[in-house]
């Protein structure tokens, strides 16, 4: 039998690879960062935030060259290409570019009123950001022939009604783009995909309104909105579950996935949620 010979997976499954997450400071995105360490991956976190991101590299041991910070704002081309020449010139590779940095926006349920300056932000963070990264990324892993280019996505990539219209738009656009580099980078050995998570309760979810309101009530009453709705019952989609996730696309285990969508929601997706058929 084919399954008794299989090799039991490694206990570092990123052992001598070096990988870049956009968005590391917090959330899932230090999540990933702290997992692809944990799995033997030498890791550059960037982020805007860097108070945050530098005690994350910190506690990775950024002082035993496994782990390094940088300040870089995803829609400026020239930070994500010092990010990446940064990632190169301190490990000497870039196998794993993790494109994790995002935006919500304010919620709006009018149309009529929504602001064309909170579409083009989300959609310059959230699309644009996520293009230029991946721009980079090939830059630096064409010449190698191999690489893994993952970005985080949405629940709201695949159905409307889920999120601000900003919001779903860039998902759905970074859904497309991820498809498209895929057709184009196979030929140089680089695979491409996203993974799209249910709501997570992170500091994102609440990141549109003003700091004195993001209490702990808050996040409890987002926690309950996002258990009632969700189409699995009984756990919570967390960060670390997204950064799993993440963690497969990133190592050997998916060596020939490529041009995928990863749903990591719990069934939410594949149900109509108008219909509940199945609903006590």
């Amino acid at each position: 039998m084919a399954g008794s010979t299989d090799p039991a997976l490694p206990s570092q499954r990123l052992l001598g690879k070096i990988a870049l997450v956009t968005g590391g400071a917090t959330g899932i995105g230090e999540s990933i960062a702290r997992l692809f360490h944990k799995h033997g991956a030498k890791v550059c976190l960037v982020d805007l935030q860097d108070e945050l991101g530098q005690s994350v590299c910190d506690s990775l041991g950024g002082a035993t060259n496994t782990a390094c910070y940088l300040h870089c704002d995803v829609t400026v081309e020239d930070d994500v290409r010092r990010a990446v020449d940064f990632t190169v010139a301190q490990f000497g590779a870039l196998d794993i570019m993790v494109n994790n940095a995002g935006l919500s926006g304010p919620p709006c349920p009018d149309i009529r009123d929504a602001e064309l300056s909170d579409f083009d932000r989300v959609f310059d963070v959230n699309v644009k950001g996520t293009f230029i990264g991946m721009k980079h990324a090939a830059r630096a892993m064409i010449p190698r022939s191999k690489g893994s280019i993952i970005s985080i996505c949405s629940v709201a990539s695949a159905i409307g009604g889920l999120g601000p219209h900003p919001y779903t738009g860039s998902k759905h656009a970074v859904l497309g783009l991820t498809r498209n580099v895929a057709a184009e980078l196979g030929k140089h050995g680089i695979r491409v995909n996203c993974v799209s998570p249910y709501a997570v309760p992170t500091s994102l979810a609440v990141a549109h309104l003003p700091e004195d309101q993001r209490t702990e009530d808050v996040m409890t009453g987002f926690r309950s909105f996002v258990g009632a709705h969700a189409n699995l019952k009984g756990v919570e989609l967390t960060a670390n579950d997204v950064a799993n996730a993440v963690l497969f696309l990133a190592s050997e285990e998916s060596r020939y996935i490529s041009g995928d969508n990863l749903m990591v929601d719990g069934g939410f997706t594949c149900t109509n949620h108008a219909l509940r058929v199945f609903r006590e």
